[in-house]
């Protein structure tokens, strides 16, 4: 009787707690559902329509048109040059090489206008991908390739200096300081600073380094050859942004008990084996914050891509904003923003399977 009086009471207690709880998350959701469910919802409910900015043109329900605008792709083979006389392939006089038919020249009657996008070979043969929107499919390609090698680097470089300062010695706390530095540094004026050091000649830092270690002629277009501008971006936000990731790796790494690694040293475990079977099993929920954060910023990164490239190279997020602002199609530029939403949820849900976080809770 005691038992089942005492059971109840807790019970209550319980249900008051739970109550409690939903009263006071109550202003957050509101709040959220203010400041971003409802924005959001305005935009996948525009990307599903023509609706232009400051114009008189009437908004139509378009479905899935500017999805389908922004990636369709298609993939063609080229055919080859035969030259009439020998029946063979044609050689160009100019390169030595094959030459093949001119793209515009693949798709004669394709009701969709594509556009180049890019070339390839394969099993001897020459292929070219087409699009619809080749901007924006450009501004993928880049952007996915900016942000996974940005992640690798930033990684294992913030995970190297993370497990450095981590460890003690003189002056940590000041090498703890010193590493902040670039991650302090707004954003403008860092680029604009890296924009001066890669000056296509020899007033810029790194064509006057290579210039007098005779490995260039100080002419290096960093930032208007096609091949080098992501490789310069790269190392502006990799030099920025390690900080960050060293940060939060320090700060999971201050929360793994010392005793763990004095148990393994003597089991007759060594510095790698420690690191492979504590340090980073224990650090994964860290770092899948740490990673969550790093992928959400780089897919939609604007910046480094809008104030060095302007309009000459996109992100996502800097074809959305000149779809928005410089043509003002507004339709199109909220098509854009939720394929940028869409891989955020895919990278984010990736990095928590992938890294077991439910498994480290």
């Amino acid at each position: 009787m005691v038992n089942s009086s005492r059971n109840k009471s807790i019970q209550a207690l319980a249900r008051q707690e739970e109550r409690m709880a939903w009263w006071l998350i109550a202003p957050t959701f509101a709040i959220l559902a203010l400041f971003a469910l409802y924005p959001l919802s305005l935009v996948i409910s525009s990307s599903f329509t023509n609706q232009r900015f400051a114009s008189d043109q009437e908004t139509r329900f378009v479905g899935l048109q500017n999805y389908r605008n922004l990636l369709s792709v298609t993939i063609r083979e080229l055919p080859p040059v035969i030259d009439p006389a020998t029946g063979n392939q044609q050689i160009s006089e100019r390169t030595g090489e094959p030459e093949y038919e001119l793209w515009i020249n693949v798709l004669p009657r394709e009701p969709r206008r594509y556009r180049q996008l890019a070339e390839f070979s394969l099993v001897g043969r020459r292929y070219v991908i087409g699009a619809t929107n080749a901007p924006f499919m450009q501004a993928v390609f880049d952007t996915m390739r900016f942000t996974v090698i940005c992640i690798l680097f930033e990684t294992v470089l913030g995970l190297i200096i993370a497990l450095t300062l981590h460890a003690r010695f003189r002056g940590r706390g000041l090498m703890r300081a010193a590493m902040l530095v670039p991650w302090a540094v707004v954003t403008i004026v860092a680029v604009r600073m890296w924009e001066w050091m890669f000056q296509g000649n020899r007033s810029g830092f790194f064509n006057s380094l290579l210039y007098y270690l005779g490995a260039a002629d100080g002419n290096v277009a960093f930032l208007e050859q096609a091949n080098l501008q992501l490789a310069s971006i790269i190392a502006i936000d990799v030099w920025k942004t390690t900080p960050f990731m060293a940060l939060l790796l320090l700060a999971g790494l201050a929360t793994i008990p010392n005793e763990l690694y004095e148990a393994a040293i003597i089991d007759g475990a060594n510095r790698l084996d420690a690191l492979w079977r504590i340090t980073l099993p224990l650090l994964a929920p860290t770092l899948a914050v740490a990673l969550i954060f790093r992928t959400l910023d780089l897919l939609r990164v604007f910046e480094l891509f809008q104030v060095i490239f302007g309009q000459r190279r996109y992100s996502m997020s800097s074809f959305a904003y000149d779809a928005l602002v410089g043509n003002r199609e507004v339709g199109v530029s909220s098509a854009a923003s939720m394929i940028i939403f869409a891989l955020i949820f895919v990278f984010a849900f990736l990095y928590l399977r992938l890294l077991k976080v439910d498994q480290h809770g």
